[in-house]
């Protein structure tokens, strides 16, 4: 029997041996990655630099050198977020980074002409950016364009518009945007606009109104990616029944695994895997980690309580927070936790469902790990270690993002023998601009 016993440990313990000498090193992991990356562009649906330059350096993109490191770069004077920027050319390269869609998002609390007016400025600011540094970066327009700048090694830059309320209720508008390179709108942002609800407002349209959907319909004709980040489900779900073309979620994770009114509900994933859309997941910490997202909720219910308790006495409030914030600490959010979100939405939406938007220079922390537009790989290689296929992790990084931009592009070439869109709000809803 004892004989029996040290066979039965020898065999254990040969098959443990085996199976850690068969698990890939870390070079190993990380020439697989290089290696997809080479192959496919990695493609981000979204990055709020734009808006940085605006607001740290008054819209003028010669006040700094984004051919250095920025992440020590000091805020504007009252300015929000991070002290440093998530994003320069430099760690763009060292990220693998083929494509980015530059978000150019303007506040909700911006409407009418003067939204127009912002939004062109801020799409101006994308392209003087691609014209003062031609090595690195080249304005892209269609599918083909990102291949071939991808592989010249310049990152293809291009361009999505974050918010409905942004057209100003005006189809003339809309194409004006494409005319000027935006390739994706959101259809609305934290708030209901006139013709589409918002996932973080209370419920006005339920949905899309008829000139909501008009406007997909325009897009579709445009080319123009239909982004359902940001909006209710309702609205989520009233787009993909009405789009002809795959939507994208630019910046979204999986509600299943965080119950964050932005985040993608499992019903949702299969209309969009039907639709043949793309869910590219989202770094902001409160949507990635459930626990973060409720520590947020109490941390400002607290914040909220001692503005009362202590008004007018600033010194008591912040030694009240503090001691709150050492009793309570703030949940960790790791790479692991982003890899989830991504698994789920494979696991519902399959392989060609998923992508990459990670909000950079729109989000006030980081994920551990992924700090910066350098650190893409490293979420390729936790996903690599889980067993993903390089052809699977070619299709996150930005196969899945090409695939459905060239059938939007056909979409469009379909249906542009329709006459373009004359319809207005007016009209359809009922509604006076």
């Amino acid at each position: 029997m004892r004989a029996i016993l040290l066979a039965a440990a020898a065999s254990i313990f040969a098959l443990t041996a085996a199976t850690a000498s068969a698990a890939p090193s870390d070079s190993e992991i990380k020439a697989r990655v290089a290696r997809v990356l080479k192959a496919t562009p990695l493609i981000d649906g979204h990055n709020d630099f734009p808006w940085e330059v605006r607001e740290r350096f008054a819209q003028k993109t010669g006040t700094f050198d984004f051919k250095s490191d920025l992440s020590r770069q000091p805020q504007a004077p009252g300015g929000e977020g991070p002290f440093g920027l998530m994003t320069d050319i430099p760690r763009l390269h060292a990220g693998g980074v083929g494509g980015q869609f530059w978000s150019v998002y303007i506040p909700v609390t911006i409407t009418g002409p003067a939204a127009v007016e912002t939004t062109i400025e801020q799409i101006d600011i994308v392209k003087r950016l691609a014209a003062r540094y031609p090595a690195d970066l080249g304005m892209a327009y269609t599918a083909d364009d990102i291949v071939r700048l991808h592989q010249e090694g310049r990152i293809a830059s291009l361009i999505g518009v974050e918010g409905g309320h942004q057209i100003d209720d005006s189809m003339a508008v809309l194409r004006a945007y494409y005319a000027l390179g935006a390739r994706y709108m959101t259809l609305a942002h934290f708030t209901n606009n006139d013709f589409a609800d918002s996932a973080t407002d209370d419920p006005k349209h339920h949905g899309l109104t008829a000139y909501g959907k008009a406007v997909v319909g325009e897009m579709n004709r445009l080319g123009m990616l239909v982004d359902l980040s940001h909006v209710s489900t309702e609205t989520m779900r009233a787009a993909l029944e009405t789009s002809q073309a795959p939507v994208i979620f630019s910046h979204s994770g999986a509600r299943a695994v965080s119950d964050h009114p932005r985040n993608v509900p499992d019903d949702i994933l299969a209309m969009v895997a039907k639709n043949r859309g793309v869910v590219m997941a989202n770094f902001a910490t409160g949507y990635v980690s459930d626990a973060r997202r409720r520590w947020n909720a109490d941390q400002a219910a607290e914040t909220a309580r001692m503005a009362n308790l202590w008004t007018g006495q600033p010194g008591n409030r912040k030694a009240a927070m503090t001691a709150w914030e050492a009793a309570h600490p703030m949940p960790r959010v790791t790479i692991p936790m982003v890899a989830d979100h991504i698994e789920h939405i494979r696991k519902i939406c399959g392989a060609d469902c998923v992508g990459i938007g990670s909000d950079f220079d729109g989000i006030g922390d980081t994920v551990e790990g992924l700090e910066g537009v350098d650190k893409y790989p490293a979420l390729l290689a936790e996903l690599a270690r889980r067993g993903w296929s390089d052809e699977d992790l070619g299709k996150l990084a930005g196969g899945n993002l090409l695939r459905a931009l060239r059938e939007t592009e056909a979409t469009a070439k379909r249906l542009q023998a329709t006459q373009p869109s004359e319809a207005t709000i007016a009209e359809l809803d009922g509604t006076k601009k």
